[in-house]
């Protein structure tokens, strides 16, 4: 059973692992059409770790230029939903729910593509946090597609609650 968003914000055991529907991702990050990646997330670990889901669809504009008649999910939109995915994460973690925190990228290393991203393909972020509590975290993310390798990459990020 998915438990509420009440239920997700309020953590009683630090280990527990939570959810996150579209509701909830709205309290967390910023992002909305036509530039929101993750459709859900599950299996959250604060501090540690969260699984993003992406349904790929046809619908999503970038698939009108990239490319006519062969539609490939453009890579940087792939390190962006790893990148949501970690912004949630990290709203969860430190109590940053309805808060509008903003989360910047700082620098992206080891950045591979491995497999095409196309519609009708449901996309998962990995995200593992190797360093993080504060302002500045850094993760480590894998996009994956049917058990297969997409994408990876480690990224720092920056939480921003100065904007007003």
């Amino acid at each position: 059973m998915t438990p509420s968003p009440a239920e997700v914000v309020t953590l009683d055991a630090p280990a527990a692992m939570l959810s996150a529907d579209l509701a909830l991702i709205y309290r967390c990050i910023p992002h909305r059409y036509p530039f929101l990646f993750v459709d859900k997330v599950h299996s959250i670990v604060p501090h540690k770790s969260a699984i993003g889901v992406k349904n790929v669809t046809f619908n999503e504009p970038h698939f009108q230029g990239h490319f006519p008649g062969v539609p490939i999910m453009p890579g940087v939109t792939i390190i962006e939903a790893m990148a949501q995915t970690a912004g949630i994460l990290v709203s969860l973690t430190l109590d940053l729910v309805d808060k509008n925190p903003l989360v910047y990228f700082m620098n992206i290393d080891g950045c591979k593509f491995r497999r095409k991203v196309v519609p009708g393909d449901v996309m998962e972020m990995h995200v593992t946090v190797k360093r993080g509590g504060g302002r500045i975290w850094k993760f480590h993310g894998r996009a994956m597609v049917d058990g297969e390798l997409a994408a990876e990459a480690e990224f720092t990020a920056m939480i921003d609650l100065s904007h007003g």
